[in-house]
C-alpha cells in the first residue's frame, strides 16, 4: 500500500518539477551588490529553475540543521536513560543469577497441606 501511495505522489511531483525546470531555463541575474545595481561586482547569471531549486535545497538543509540542533537536549536525555536502563537490566540479571544459585532464595514460604 505504501509503495503505491509513494508512486501516486512522487511520479506527478517529478513530472511537475521537470516541466518547471524545462520551461524556466532562461538566465536571471542574481546580484549581491546593493550599492551598484547597474554594474554589480557580485553577480551571477543562473537559470531560474536552478536558482529556485538551490534556494529550496538550502532551506531544507538549514531547517534540518536547526531541527537537529534544537533536539539535542532530547537526544542527550535518551542517551542518559538508555545507559540507566542498561545498568538496571545488568543489576536485575545479577540478582536473578544470585537467587537462582542460592538454595533457599527469597520468596513466600511453602504452602501447608492443611489449607
Amino acid at each position: 500500500m505504501g509503495r503505491i501511495l509513494q508512486l501516486v505522489v512522487l511520479v506527478p511531483l517529478a513530472v511537475i518539477l521537470i516541466v518547471f525546470a524545462v520551461s524556466n531555463r532562461h538566465p536571471v541575474l542574481v546580484s549581491l551588490d546593493p550599492f551598484s545595481p547597474e554594474d554589480p561586482s557580485l553577480a551571477l547569471d543562473l537559470p531560474l529553475y536552478l536558482l529556485l531549486f538551490g534556494t529550496l535545497l538550502l532551506g531544507v538543509l538549514v531547517g534540518g540543521i536547526a531541527a537537529w540542533v534544537s533536539q539535542g537536549r532530547w537526544r542527550s536525555e535518551a542517551r542518559t536513560r538508555r545507559a540507566e536502563a542498561r545498568r538496571w537490566k545488568a543489576r536485575a540479571s545479577e540478582i536473578e543469577a544470585q537467587t537462582a544459585t542460592s538454595p533457599a532464595g527469597p520468596g513466600l514460604p511453602a504452602p501447608t497441606a492443611g489449607r
